[in-house]
């Protein structure tokens, strides 16, 4: 199965980015707030460049001066299902996936929105499903912010940087 990858990212503001091995490379998207386990939110989802699947791997300190500078950590990982055609799907705007982390798990999906500026916006949406949380639950960010990895904060690794 395809792998996947959450890396929080305390670039000039703090988000996650959220990967899906697709036709060799990682698609990814900035969710802003990162993702949620309550069933029906919609997290804001910004399409960004594909990455190379090797970079799924990295947790550490992106130097000052460079592009994304800041702190990385693997927040989750694990592989990934889609539900169709992938590529199609994504074209098409619409893509219905299952998730086998460490921390996200259950249906997902990624709903494209209509077209505004140059930025190409996503919708991040968990299913209802066994895995899912009801509205008031505790927020899997502040529950589980570990990296997944090596165990540590992110600001362990922002106090690592030279």
């Amino acid at each position: 199965m395809p792998s996947f990858v959450v890396q929080k990212h305390a670039a000039r503001r703090l988000h996650y980015d959220f990967r899906l091995e697709v036709g060799g490379v990682l698609k990814s998207w900035a969710v802003t707030r990162g993702p949620s386990l309550i069933a029906g939110e919609k997290r804001l989802a910004i399409e960004v460049e594909d990455h190379a699947l090797s970079y799924g791997s990295f947790e550490g300190v992106i130097p000052a001066g460079s592009y994304g500078a800041g702190a990385v950590l693997l927040w989750d990982r694990g592989t990934w299902e889609p539900d169709g055609d992938p590529v199609a799907n994504l074209a098409a705007g619409s893509l219905r996936f299952r998730l086998h982390g460490a921390k996200l798990i259950g249906g997902w999906r990624l709903a494209r929105m209509p077209p505004r500026g140059r930025q190409v916006s996503w919708l991040l949406i968990k299913a209802a499903d066994a895995a899912a949380r009801p509205r008031g639950a505790p927020d899997i960010l502040e529950e589980r912010p570990l990296s997944v990895v090596s165990g540590r904060p992110i600001e362990a690794l922002s106090a690592d940087a030279p």
